[in-house]
Order: C-alpha cells, then sequence, then structure tokens
C-alpha cells in the first residue's frame, strides 16, 4: 500500500477517536493507532483497554506512548505556574498545540507514516497556498478555538474524519457498527487532568504557605473583605467571591505580590486592547491590518471584530473595535474571519 495511505491516529478510547478510525478505514486508510498516557487520575487505565479492545476488532496495529513526564513537564507544570503568576492558564490550546500533534508527528515520522489524525471536530481547507483550520459542521463541538498554533507542516498532514459530522450523528454510527461502549461513552468535560475544581488540585501540588488567605479591595485600593488567596480566583469572575455588596462585582485585577485581588463593576472590566505574545499567524495578508477579523478569548459563543498590528517589540496589538470585558493574561486568542482559523496568541499583562 502507498505510504501515503497510512496514517496515525490518536486514540483516547473515547467515541471520537473509535468512530474515527471507523471512517479512516471506510477511506482506504491503513490505520494505526496510538494511545498517549498524559495523566491517569487515580490510577485509572481503563482507557488503554478500550483502545487496545478496539483496534484489535478492526484488525489495526495499537501502540501506547507514555508521556505521563513529558505532560507533566509541559502541562500541569505550567498550569500550576500560571495560577501562582495570577493567569488564566490554557491547558488545552498548549496541549494541542506543543504536545499532542507534535507527538503525533514525531512517532509518525518513526514509523514511516506521513498521515496523521485524530478525532477533532475540526475541518481543513488550502487558501492562497496555507493550510487553514476551518470550523466543524457540528457548533456545540467545534474545538477549533484550541488549534491557532499548530504550524504548516502539521496542517498539511492532518486528516480530520469528524470535521463533516455531528456529535449525534457520530454515536449512531458506532451504534450501527456494533461499538456500543463507544456509542455511550460520556463527553469528557473541562480540563482532563481537573475537571472539576481546579482550587483543590491546585492546592495539593504548591507548599501550604504559598496559598494564604488575603484582601478583595476595590478600584482605589479600599479593603472589602477577606479572601482565600489570588490563586484561586480569575479576571471576570463573578460567583463563588464570598462578596456581599448590594451590587454585582466581579474580579477585575489580581495582585499576586500583595496577595491583593481587585473588584469593580463590569464596567470597569471593559478594555478596548490587548496584547498577545508567542503568537502563530498562517498568512500575514489575511491578518495584519484588516479590519473585518473576528478575535474570540473564549471557546464558546463570544466574537469580536478587531484591527491586528505587528509591534517592534515581536507581540501582536489587538485594537478591538468595542469594548470587551474579562480579558486576563494567560488566555488564548483566536483570530477567524467567517469559519477560517487565522491565528492567535496568549494574552500578555497590562
Amino acid at each position: 500500500m502507498d505510504a501515503k495511505k497510512r496514517v496515525l491516529l490518536g486514540m483516547s478510547g473515547g467515541t471520537d477517536s473509535s468512530v474515527a478510525a471507523l471512517l479512516l478505514q471506510d477511506a482506504g486508510y491503513e490505520v494505526v493507532g496510538v494511545t498517549f498516557r498524559f495523566y491517569e487520575k487515580d490510577g485509572c487505565s481503563e482507557y488503554l483497554d478500550d483502545a487496545r479492545e478496539l483496534c484489535q476488532r478492526l484488525g489495526i496495529q495499537h501502540i501506547v506512548s507514555d508521556q505521563r513526564e513529558h505532560f507533566k513537564k509541559t502541562i500541569i507544570d505550567y498550569f500550576v505556574s500560571e495560577y501562582m503568576s495570577g493567569h488564566t492558564p490554557v491547558p488545552c490550546t498548549l496541549c494541542n498545540n506543543y504536545l499532542k500533534w507534535p507527538l503525533l508527528c514525531q512517532i509518525a515520522d518513526e514509523m514511516g507514516i506521513y498521515h496523521i489524525a485524530t478525532g477533532h471536530y475540526v475541518q481543513k481547507q488550502k487558501i492562497d497556498d496555507f493550510w487553514h483550520i476551518i470550523n466543524g459542521a457540528d457548533e456545540d463541538k467545534n474545538q477549533s478555538f484550541f488549534l491557532w498554533g499548530l504550524p504548516q507542516d502539521i496542517l498539511e498532514r492532518m486528516v480530520l474524519p469528524m470535521g463533516g459530522l455531528t456529535k449525534q450523528r457520530v454515536r449512531e454510527i458506532a451504534e450501527e457498527r456494533g461499538f456500543l461502549k463507544a456509542a455511550k461513552k460520556k463527553d469528557s468535560l473541562g480540563v482532563c487532568f481537573c475537571p472539576m475544581d481546579y482550587r483543590t488540585f491546585l492546592r495539593d501540588r504548591v507548599p501550604a504557605e504559598a496559598i494564604q488567605k488575603g484582601e478583595f479591595v476595590d478600584t482605589e485600593g479600599n479593603f472589602i473583605a477577606s479572601h482565600e488567596g489570588y490563586p484561586f480566583y480569575t479576571i471576570g469572575q463573578r460567583r463563588g467571591l464570598g462578596v456581599d455588596l448590594n451590587q454585582a462585582v466581579f474580579v477585575k485585577e489580581i495582585l499576586p505580590a500583595e496577595n491583593k485581588v481587585v473588584l469593580g463593576n463590569l464596567k470597569s472590566l471593559e478594555r478596548t486592547e490587548m496584547r498577545l505574545k508567542d503568537w502563530n499567524i498562517i498568512n500575514p495578508e489575511q491578518l495584519l491590518g484588516k479590519d473585518d477579523v473576528i478575535v474570540k478569548i473564549r471557546y464558546r459563543k463570544q466574537e469580536n471584530r478587531c484591527t491586528v498590528t505587528l509591534l517592534s517589540d515581536n507581540t501582536l496589538h489587538i485594537q478591538l473595535h468595542e469594548p470587551l470585558t474579562a480579558i486576563a493574561p494567560g488566555q488564548a486568542a483566536a483570530f477567524y474571519r467567517g469559519d477560517m482559523v487565522l491565528g492567535g496568541g496568549i494574552i500578555e499583562e497590562e
């Protein structure tokens, strides 16, 4: 078989990657499955058995790549460090752009395989000689926001069998083909290694004295109330503050050196510009200086028009056409035109 018809598929043992294996086989690919061991809560490794069993049923090769130490250094340590710096981390974005897809390429190269694939709900398209990520057909599952940092050499090799499908249809395919366990698996929610309360996760990984009670203050610096420790709050947060001022207040700023959290009304959180570091631009001619670019700083249902300029210090200046609230250092920002991803970056401190 032509080497370009082989594909290395990242298989988590879940519904999406399982159906991706079926669809790739249907399309004539020789599929090799790889399951990454990134993080195993309480030592649970059932996902490895699920992926292995599915590969056996399909008659495809399955390998396991233990990347737990790499994941800890690249993602978990970063996650903890960002919160301790008063930032809002984006672990899923970093994992996709700097870990998962590059690892797929590395292993594929070692095995002499050209194509790489996952169960991501995105599509791709070549426009003006540049490959772009395109939104998936399922608006609720579209994952394009997390893939703005991928370089051209990875985008070119990607095969994305789920991009034109809805999650409901994917479950139906699994059931129709007799993969009932895969069809009924629950979707993962939140960060894989910390799906619920990040505060407990954080407290378990830093010295006890690193997180101490501090002060909520207003925008003038006046004391409002005590808080549980600055890493436990994020820019824009309203719920869970434990403060009753007879008006809605939000986290406006975090001051780690002083262990203070500044609260203000929603209007005080509005900004009309921001700067990005660690950015990636697919095609500068499609992005820089244009006035029809959309920037998103959240995964779902948030869009703002902007103009992007490259500054002399190699950061990107984002001029928003309308004010935007809750812009937090450490968050990701992704650029779009329509359904097409133009690039993105990480929000810097003011």
